[in-house]
């Protein structure tokens, strides 16, 4: 299992901001507000993490300027720009009911009501209007299922199961 398997991307290390080791962080994530004071983070070098603590916090433009208790100088930070930040599954935003992280939902067996299997959810699609499930089939196509209560009859991520009904012209 990697360290990577309970993380979550929040944003990307775009740049540093002043010399006092903040950095300028371009969210991944739907709510910004996620970020605060005492978060623990990690910072992905694509070999070892770097855990991290926030200590501060502003809101410019679309970016988040974060400073970290670790880093206090711009020399400390800058190696790892470019980098993904993380959360750990623990300090993630709680779903509401019906909500779902997307890597738990990738993988998942998606079948029709009556059992026959589709294939396999392997991409979640964000549109205007709702998500989108991409399902690859056996063959190698794709099925575009909208994520709608007329669709999705059932998602049950400790079966890694999804349950839909092939509304007419979605084949």
């Amino acid at each position: 299992m990697d360290w990577r398997d309970d993380m979550f991307r929040v944003g990307i290390y775009v740049n540093t901001h002043g010399v006092r080791g903040e950095i300028k962080l371009l969210p991944t994530t739907e709510d910004v507000r996620r970020f605060y004071k005492d978060l623990p983070l990690v910072i992905d070098t694509g070999k070892e993490p770097v855990p991290v603590t926030v200590s501060s916090v502003k809101f410019f433009k679309n970016m988040v300027i974060l400073g970290f208790r670790e880093f206090t100088d711009i020399n400390a930070i800058e190696k790892y720009k470019g980098c993904d930040v993380l959360v750990s599954r623990d300090n993630a935003i709680p779903l509401e009911e019906g909500e779902y992280y997307v890597s738990d939902l990738i993988g998942c067996e998606v079948r029709e009501e009556d059992g026959t299997v589709l294939g396999e959810l392997s991409d979640v699609l964000t549109t205007g209007a709702n998500d989108v499930y991409v399902v690859k089939t056996p063959a190698g196509k794709e099925i575009l299922l909208p994520v709608i209560p007329d669709c999705v009859k059932k998602v049950d991520i400790e079966n890694k199961t999804v349950t839909v009904f092939l509304m007419p012209g979605l084949v």
